[in-house]
């Protein structure tokens, strides 16, 4: 089937053309990306981001080539170190597995990298500014999923998301680039919003991996017990609950996007337009009166892509009314 967007349409206009074959609810794209000699690193990469099904995938169709592999790199490796604890049951493996891309993430900054991951990051490595101790706070959330199943409090699970999502907001605006440096402050408070969202979309998967994302002390407010949780009982207070997490997680989508200084937006764009549809993911599971014991609310790949090119459209829009301004000044 041909694009379901006008080709003359400017919203498009950093990527190359884009061909849809499967269902509405299954899209494949067969030309997004530049097509790499097969099982290249960056062809590794590419697979790795787009059978994930990720939000994040969408966005980097509107980046420049050398911006959407640095970004599809490191994707990848939060994908890699992300189901080393997942689709690990042994603790002891996943810790050795862990470590061993710590020293991956070594070789890869000595030039001597050995996984197609780490081969596809090197160049980004050398060339933008994306220091290694934040590969290795990644890593260092990872880990946290071996040792705590549990958070106390809000201000626990505020490290565990700036480790795990904070920290790849702040590599992926260094990859796309800024000249305010306000603009991290934004990169790391839009990666804890998806983070977040993620938390309350995912009660009922984590719940059966034996893992509580919920502030306890909130749980207890909200009269939700852990153990009811666990043995996915249906639990007077959980929606209230969950109502409360989402209206922190909106609230920090509104602090990422008020701390965004004018002149990055356009650099920051495929951050923006995650955001737009991590918030609509948001506003579903809200709309479905957070039943996320009963289902896992998704949003098609149809509709992300409408979302992807609809704020990419937006974004352009205001880019041109920002140029304007500025030539009046």
């Amino acid at each position: 089937m041909a694009s379901c967007f006008p080709p003359f349409d400017k919203a498009f206009h950093d990527i190359e053309q884009v061909h849809f074959t499967g269902t509405v609810k299954r899209l494949e794209f067969t030309s997004i990306f530049r097509t790499p000699d097969i099982m290249s690193p960056d062809r590794y990469c590419q697979e790795k981001a787009a059978s994930s099904g990720s939000s994040f995938y969408y966005s980097f169709l509107f980046l420049p080539p050398e911006q959407r592999q640095a970004i599809t790199a490191l994707y990848a490796f939060c994908r890699e170190v992300d189901d080393v604890v997942d689709e690990c049951s042994d603790t002891g493996v996943a810790r050795t597995k862990l470590d061993w891309w710590r020293r991956e993430i070594e070789r890869c900054f000595n030039g001597e990298p050995t996984h197609p991951v780490t081969c596809a990051l090197l160049h980004p490595v050398q060339t933008r500014n994306l220091p290694m101790e934040y590969f290795q706070e990644i890593i260092d959330g990872m880990a946290m999923d071996l040792d705590n199943t549990r958070y106390e409090s809000f201000s626990d699970l505020a490290l565990y998301c700036h480790r795990v999502a904070g920290v790849v907001g702040l590599l992926s605006a260094e990859i796309f680039g800024y000249q305010d440096r306000h603009t991290l402050r934004y990169a790391e408070t839009l990666g804890t919003a998806f983070q977040l969202t993620n938390i309350l979309r995912d009660i009922r998967e984590d719940a059966e991996r034996g893992r509580i994302y919920l502030p306890l002390d909130e749980m207890l407010e909200y009269h939700v017990n852990p153990h009811d949780l666990l043995n996915l009982k249906p639990i007077e207070g959980l929606r209230a609950l969950c109502h409360h997490q989402a209206q922190r997680a909106h609230d920090y989508y509104q602090r990422a996007i008020d701390y965004l200084p004018d002149i990055d937006r356009e650099a920051q764009r495929s951050g923006l337009i995650m955001a737009a549809i991590y918030r609509t993911l948001l506003q579903e599971i809200e709309t479905d009166n957070y039943r996320i014991m009963d289902h896992r609310v998704r949003l098609t790949p149809l509709r992300k892509l409408w979302l992807a090119w609809s704020t990419a459209r937006r974004e352009r829009r205001w880019q041109r009314k920002y140029r304007k301004q500025l030539a009046h000044v």
